[in-house]
């Protein structure tokens, strides 16, 4: 039987949370709760007053619900962060905590089709709820579309051939497997290079297919609007697009361009950085490998 340590070895554990300063009788919300490490651990230092709403999108997490009656387990994507508090009669909050990217689970998983490790069903969704998965974006989006998409989600310099190949592969046989697809992209994947370019390629796709990028910006908007003066937000990220949407916005607000300038001629933003970027230790990757791209920013709302 997985337990909850199985499905998901949290990143950066002590680190996360020690960022978020935590009150013994404050509010804290884990957007990402997976297989609840952080939740514990934020648990553990609340008192019999505080209170800790969690999300999660992917049906397999539910069954790491906390019996605490601290804790809220929120079935949603993090995007919804506002709407979801609200209906649980929260408005504001002293803190939260994400751990972006995809669970040890949902790699460990083959049917979910989001490691380049399985042959499995082109699908990649982190909530079976959504309409839109990695079958319909090889098999239905044109030239252009799987274009941007391997451009600006991948990083991939090859994205016009590789849209080109899927299009007209497709034209014979609809792809429907990751072995199938990999078979159509093979002369792409010298094998020098192959793991990496796959983990490109898997990684467009899964950012498409869960809208990544968008909740992301979604989720940190709100996350301004619910915390409290002083309260905290500390985030995880996996890759380089997450991290600088974090880095940008709590740097000044925004996702792009600059702040405004008050009548003295400061910047007017809405954060103050607690610390400087936090890498996991040698030690840390050595145990858990999925650590090693993994970057902690903690912010405070001003």
């Amino acid at each position: 039987m997985m337990t909850a340590m199985d499905y998901h070895n949290p990143v950066l554990l002590t680190e996360t949370v020690d960022g978020l300063n935590i009150k013994p009788d404050g509010v804290y919300v884990d957007v990402t709760f997976g297989g609840g490490g952080h939740s514990k651990e934020i648990l553990k230092r609340l008192g019999v007053n505080g209170k800790l709403f969690a999300f999660d999108q992917d049906e397999d997490a539910l069954a790491n619900a906390l019996p605490d009656e601290r804790f809220t387990l929120i079935h949603e994507n993090f995007r919804y962060l506002k709407r979801f508090l609200r209906f649980h009669g929260v408005k504001k909050v002293d803190g939260i905590l994400a751990d972006l990217g995809v669970s040890s689970h949902q790699f460990d998983v083959p049917e979910r089709g989001f490691s380049t490790r399985f042959d499995a069903d082109l699908d990649m969704r982190m909530s079976k709820r959504n309409e839109l998965d990695a079958y319909k974006v090889i098999n239905e989006y044109d030239d252009a579309e799987l274009r941007r998409v391997f451009s600006d989600y991948g990083e991939l310099k090859s994205a016009p051939a590789l849209a080109r190949t899927i299009v007209e592969a497709r034209k014979k046989k609809a792809i429907h497997t990751t072995d199938e697809l990999k078979k159509v992209l093979a002369k792409y994947l010298p094998e020098k290079v192959k793991n990496k370019v796959l983990a490109q390629i898997y990684q467009a796709i899964r950012i498409e297919v869960n809208q990544e990028m968008e909740a992301l910006k979604a989720f940190l908007e709100q996350s301004l609007e619910v915390l409290n003066p002083g309260g905290r937000l500390s985030v995880i990220s996996y890759h380089s697009l997450e991290d600088r949407l974090v880095k940008r916005f709590m740097k000044n607000g925004l996702f792009e361009g600059e702040p405004e300038r008050d009548f003295f001629g400061n910047y007017s933003v809405p954060f103050k950085l607690v610390e400087k970027l936090i890498v996991p230790t040698e030690e840390e990757i050595k145990v858990n490998n999925r650590a090693r791209s993994a970057k902690l920013r903690i912010a405070e709302k001003i």
